[in-house]
């Protein structure tokens, strides 16, 4: 029985993860977005908000969904309270992945987009792994002219997040966006021809 190839997408933050991800669904290439299943999950009436009202009451909101910052206060330096979330969430996200699995199983290439895969040891469910990634210096200029964002989030952010270095270290495949927009589009272009075109997936 064949099955479709399976790229884990990951990049830090401002390595440009989510144009590369679009770019590949332009495409025609099935994504499966992590962060964006945690958002239903998370919505008033998910399956997440029922939980975590039965964990912690408070971080709901008054409409039924989960106040995410509330959330992160509980768990924040709490390694006991991070570990019960994980338990109880975890399984519903990766209940996630699966049907989506299941949905594209005819698929030659899928790709699940997860931003802390080697973090949390999604590269396992995988076949082989893409990183994006660019020069520190564009990440940080993308990063700092998003509303809101500060070099104290930005230093936070980073601190949770695996080097860089040590990401395209354990990477399959690279896409640089710092080479611009064209440059990004030619790359996956040609993983695409790489892991479909020549028959590999």
């Amino acid at each position: 029985m064949t099955r479709p190839f399976i790229l884990g997408l990951t990049g830090s933050i401002g390595m440009g993860k989510s144009t590369t991800a679009a770019m590949f669904a332009r495409r025609g290439i099935p994504i499966h977005d992590a962060d964006a299943a945690v958002r239903r999950l998370y919505a008033a009436g998910g399956a997440g908000a029922r939980l975590i009202a039965d964990l912690f009451p408070d971080a709901i909101a008054e409409d039924g969904s989960v106040d995410r910052a509330c959330l992160r206060d509980h768990v924040l330096g709490r390694p006991d309270s991070l570990a019960r979330l994980e338990a109880a969430i975890h399984p519903l996200v990766r209940a996630e992945e699966q049907r989506f699995l299941d949905e594209h199983a005819d698929a030659s290439l899928v790709i699940l987009d997860i931003p802390l895969l080697f973090e949390t040891g999604g590269e396992a469910r995988c076949d082989a792994v893409l990183v994006v990634t660019a020069d520190p210096d564009v990440q940080r200029q993308r990063v700092l002219a998003r509303p809101g964002m500060s070099e104290a989030a930005f230093a936070a952010i980073l601190a949770k997040q695996m080097p860089d270095a040590d990401k395209r270290a354990r990477a399959d495949f690279l896409i640089d966006t710092g080479l611009g927009l064209a440059g990004a589009e030619n790359q996956v272009d040609a993983l695409i021809e790489r892991l479909v075109g020549a028959g590999q997936a």
